[in-house]
């Protein structure tokens, strides 16, 4: 069976964005490492053993592939990545209460909730819970 292990998600600043995704979001660091010259490998996780073998990479967003795409899919308010939670209206409060900014609030969009958070490195973030 084949399985997702890495995605990336390109940021403006890995160092700012690996606090982010950590203190503010929630998530784990699994891997950081100092490449040299100022470039980091950082992948982060779903924290407390939930889906070990699935790492998110905060990939370095400058070079001329990456920054023109970040920012087509900002400017056109599509978030990059979604994350699934249990409860979107609690999540929705303690991330409005860390003073992370939504540009949409929790609504129905489908077959889920879903809000969409800035996460201040260039990027935007779908929350979604399964309705029902």
């Amino acid at each position: 069976m084949i399985k997702v292990a890495m995605t990336s998600v390109y940021v403006d600043d890995v160092t700012k964005a690996h606090a982010f995704y950590t203190d503010v979001l929630g998530f784990e660091t699994r891997t950081h490492m100092d490449l040299g010259g100022g470039t980091l490998f950082v992948t982060v996780g779903a924290p407390e053993g939930a889906q070990q073998d699935l790492q998110l990479l905060l990939e370095p967003g400058q070079g001329p592939i990456a920054e023109p795409y970040r920012k087509a899919v900002y400017e056109a308010g599509l978030p990059c990545i979604v994350f699934s939670v249990d409860d979107i209206e609690a999540e929705y409060a303690r991330l409005q209460g860390l003073g992370v900014h939504f540009t949409r609030a929790p609504q129905e969009q489908g077959p889920v909730i879903a809000a969409v958070l800035d996460d201040t490195v260039g990027n935007l973030i779908q929350l979604a819970q399964p309705k029902g």
